[in-house]
């Protein structure tokens, strides 16, 4: 019997179904935009195979749960940079206000 292919398998484009490959474990998955599965799919076995190299396990459900974590610290840490951005353009934004505020009161007194 063949070794299954390393590879992701090119989508079947009528059903949007994608298989792929992911920690040596083989996977059907569907969804609207299969080559979007296809990156997922990518980055989860990079994260899955990264941690079983840092941890030396072989254990795979303890692999999958350290990088389902690492998965989720990411997207947290993300987050809330992005959660950060957004307080930090609105305090800007309340700054540049008041400063324009400033600048017409000070016309409207002038003139």
């Amino acid at each position: 019997m063949p070794a299954p292919s390393k590879q992701p398998q090119p989508p079947n484009r009528s059903s949007n179904s994608v298989r792929v490959e992911i920690f040596d474990q083989a996977y059907n998955l569907s969804g609207p935009d299969p080559q979007y599965i296809l990156k997922l799919a990518e980055y989860v076995d990079a994260k899955m195979r990264a941690v079983a190299e840092q941890t030396h396990t072989v254990d795979t459900v303890r692999v999958a749960v350290l990088a389902a974590l690492n998965i989720a610290d990411e997207y947290h840490v993300s987050r809330r940079g992005q959660e950060d951005g957004a307080v930090d353009y609105l305090k800007r934004a309340q700054t540049l206000s008041n400063a324009l505020d400033e600048v017409l009161n000070k016309e409207r007194r002038a003139g």
